[in-house]
């Protein structure tokens, strides 16, 4: 097996595929890149058994094969090499590989590419196919709120639901909760399925600068993403979703009307005042203003402030965790927003005052005890 290509193009797909490897892989293998040659074209493959990733690029081939690369003193000597051709031979005998540049020769001890796991196959599944900037900005929006919560394995990740209306996206912690649906495509089936962080923080990191279609494929027990000269491929979570929309208020008939960029600075210094492990602020929302608090009792910190604001109503004062309403506001765009409300024990609803056509994003977050 012998190759030429570029260090920087090498570099820049061992980058990508690097990271669906798991930091305590089961099988020593694991450590390792697959590369396959062939026709010219060298496939990369990665995986810890629930992600796989690969990555194509051309190379200048002479001899085709398989090997498993070391990946972690492979990616360390790349980066400290500034771009130039590289050269790589494998001994078919016992999978030893030098890589020669211009400074020189390096040695690794390879493994047979045979023995390296194999990429699930989506025979049978079904398809669609959207723009990367929508599966992009579906990610965006609502990967944060994810719960970290290993015993409620359906709430550490995000739920996809496709149907002839368009493509829903879902998730929540329990404390908070984002749905963001586009109707921009109208997809032929109807399935939901629960994709992992792991993958959607791959798919943000790969579609980043990829302005095509993704075509999606999925079975019953992984979802497959098709686009550019890459694919990644992830065991979906196998369990139930909570029913999200029976914890939608639907008729919070209290809404304040208020400028985001200076809702999220003012929250970002009052936060700083508040008790480190509830991160509770207090906003008194009013026909005249906003007043917005925080106090932390056990070392007497105390702040407040007071902004503009377009309310209509009596006069209610709510808690909410500051760090999630920060999450929310750096993620949901536009100049306005609005916050629907009903009492202080009910969740209350945040949304662009102006949304794009085909798009409907809502934030839910649920309300703290006041406790000064």
């Amino acid at each position: 097996m012998r190759f030429t290509l570029s260090s920087a193009e090498l570099k820049e797909q061992l980058q990508l595929v690097n990271g669906a490897l798991g930091s305590n892989p089961v099988l020593p293998i694991l450590e390792d890149f697959l590369f396959q040659l062939e026709d010219g074209r060298l496939r990369i493959t990665a995986t810890d058994l629930e992600t796989f990733v690969q990555a194509e690029l051309e190379v200048n081939a002479e001899e085709e094969g398989a090997v498993a690369v070391p990946a972690k003193i492979l990616l360390d000597t790349l980066k400290q090499l500034p771009t130039q051709p590289l050269s790589f031979q494998v001994d078919p005998n016992n999978f030893a590989i030098t890589i020669t540049s211009a400074f020189g020769q390096y040695q690794l001890a390879g493994e047979d590419g045979d023995d390296y796991p194999k990429l699930p196959q989506a025979d049978s599944a079904e398809e669609i196919e959207m723009p990367a900037l929508l599966l992009l900005e579906g990610i965006n929006k609502t990967l944060f709120a994810a719960s970290n919560d290993e015993l409620r394995p359906a709430m550490t990740g995000v739920l996809l639901e496709i149907n002839p209306q368009g493509v829903t996206f879902v998730s929540t912690d329990a404390h908070k909760l984002v749905k963001y649906s586009f109707t921009e495509i109208e997809p032929t089936t109807d399935t939901s399925l629960i994709l992992p962080k792991k993958a959607l923080n791959l798919l943000k990191n790969g579609l980043s600068d990829h302005n095509g279609n993704v075509r999606i494929a999925f079975s019953r027990s992984n979802a497959f993403f098709y686009y550019a000269n890459q694919i990644i491929i992830c065991r979906l979570i196998d369990a139930r979703y909570p029913d999200y929309n029976s914890v939608i208020p639907q008729n919070n008939s209290k809404t304040m009307r208020v400028v985001r960029q200076d809702f999220l600075n003012s929250l970002k210094r009052i936060a700083n005042y508040a008790n480190k492990v509830t991160n509770q602020v207090k906003l008194t929302i009013s026909e005249e203003h906003l007043k917005i608090e925080a106090e932390d009792i056990d070392f007497s910190n105390k702040a407040s402030e007071k902004m503009p604001c377009y309310y209509e109503g009596e006069t209610l004062s709510i808690g909410f965790n500051a760090k999630f309403l920060v999450e929310m506001l750096n993620v949901i765009g536009g100049d306005n927003v609005l916050l629907h409300l009903e009492s202080p024990n009910r969740a209350g609803v945040l949304r662009q005052e102006e949304e794009n056509p085909g798009e409907d994003l809502l934030m839910l977050v649920m309300p703290v005890i006041l406790n000064y």
